[in-house]
């Protein structure tokens, strides 16, 4: 369960942003959109967040920090070796200084009933800093603390057991201490490590949302091909069934023009490989079964369709979505069917989050969001993106949000000018 994420120095982010899934005292929609952690000394959250903003302002950025976090966590042990870069993009829109400076990352979350606080500093050459604090009774632990500027370098708590003195001569300089242990058999940080592998589910800025996990989940199980139908039936696709079509590479036809011997390789290559397609059922007015091939389908059809396996997996499992630009090619009635899953208890049973960005400002509604759940972001006079919740404006719970929003109340809106051809 996602608390707070915070990002410095991150691409068009230079001072420190805070996304907070924090739930305010509001009392609106309580029962739907807020749930408890479950976690000592932990306050209540939204089960969503939306981020509103202009193009090029940040919106993007700030959800790939998020991504840019886990893929961290999750490669830092074995993708990389003593000497290599950490693929870090500093704040370039200041002549450079940014690129001497570390950015830093630091989210709350909470996992099997303990709140998490970690934390890392960075350069593109080295980690500079990691932290993990623990409150598994409601007081903070810091069960360790990695600072190369500091007297000591290396803090751990008696709370944290383990082998601390094999596993942070281990680290190198440009790895994390949790992807080390963990990777050294640390039992104590998996669930921590976990959180990012399982929990944290993240589809990044001008990823195509690949239709192979909705292919999978249709044939791995067939109560959930019924579910993934259902969900598509919902949207009123007039689509009646799934149905998966393997052929082998070696049949499909090849250019008449290509060299035999490239030919026989090629074939020989492919000879035992598979391609799956997909192909979706309708049922004409007569009661007949037509069925279409995916690429044959609608854009926001397709789309729908890559969306239902990882939406109903993440709604299943209770994981955190984390989802830009999630209004492509959906149509608004569809983005709020969507979005409300996750506010209706009986179907989120898991507890499960969303945090995704948008344009689309149908569903920002005082009947979708509470005022807490909003927020905007924006670029400064320096080009530095800001971020800010709606409730900086203390809005009316009556007011509504989509208009003040149209109409500048909140800022974060694009600057057109007068454009002539």
């Amino acid at each position: 369960m996602l608390l707070e994420f915070s990002v410095s120095n991150f691409r068009s982010i230079y001072e420190r942003q805070t996304l907070s899934l924090v739930a305010a005292s509001g009392k609106e929609l309580r029962e739907t959109n807020v749930m408890d952690p479950e976690a000592p000394a932990t306050p209540a959250v939204v089960r969503s967040s939306v981020i509103y903003g202009p193009n090029a302002a940040g919106k993007s950025n700030l959800i790939l920090a998020m991504h840019f976090l886990r893929e961290l966590v999750l490669g830092s042990a074995q993708g990389s070796q003593e000497g290599d870069e950490i693929p870090i993009t500093p704040f370039l829109m200041d002549d450079g200084e940014a690129a001497t400076k570390p950015s830093e990352f630091e989210v709350i979350f909470v996992e099997q009933g303990v709140r998490y606080q970690y934390g890392v500093t960075l350069t593109q050459q080295r980690i500079l800093s990691e932290w993990l604090v623990a409150y598994p009774k409601g007081s903070p632990q810091v069960w360790f603390e990695r600072d190369e500027n500091a007297d000591e370098a290396w803090r751990f708590s008696p709370s944290f057991k383990g082998q601390r003195k094999l596993w942070h001569e281990a680290t190198r300089d440009n790895a994390l201490f949790l992807s080390t242990a963990v990777q050294l058999n640390s039992e104590q940080l998996l669930p921590v490590f976990n959180w990012f592998r399982l929990r944290l589910r993240t589809i990044y800025p001008q990823a195509r949302i690949s239709r192979d996990f909705s292919r999978r989940e249709c044939e791995r199980d067939e109560g959930v091909r019924d579910q993934i139908v259902e969900f598509l039936r919902s949207a009123d696709l007039g689509i009646d069934g799934v149905n998966v079509v393997h052929r082998k590479l070696g049949d499909l036809p090849l250019p008449d023009d290509m060299p035999p011997e490239l030919r026989k390789a090629l074939l020989k290559d492919i000879k035992n490989r598979q391609v799956a397609d997909v192909f979706l059922l309708h049922k004409t007015p007569a009661g007949n079964a037509v069925q279409l091939h995916i690429k044959e389908e609608s854009g926001g059809t397709q789309q729908l369709f890559g969306l239902a396996g990882p939406w109903l997996d993440v709604l299943r499992n209770g994981w955190v979505l984390v989802i830009d630009e999630l209004d492509t090619s959906l149509h608004p009635v569809v983005m709020r069917k969507l979005v409300e899953m996750f506010h209706d208890p009986e179907i989120n049973r898991t507890n499960a989050q969303l945090v995704f960005s948008t344009h689309d400002t149908s569903i920002l509604d005082k009947e979708v969001f509470r005022r807490d759940q909003v927020w905007f972001v924006e670029k400064d006079r320096k080009l530095q993106t800001r971020c800010y919740p709606l409730t900086d404006f203390s809005p009316r719970k009556d007011e509504n949000f989509g208009r003040g929003y149209l109409q500048g109340r909140y800022g974060a809106l694009p600057f057109v000018g007068d454009w002539r051809i």
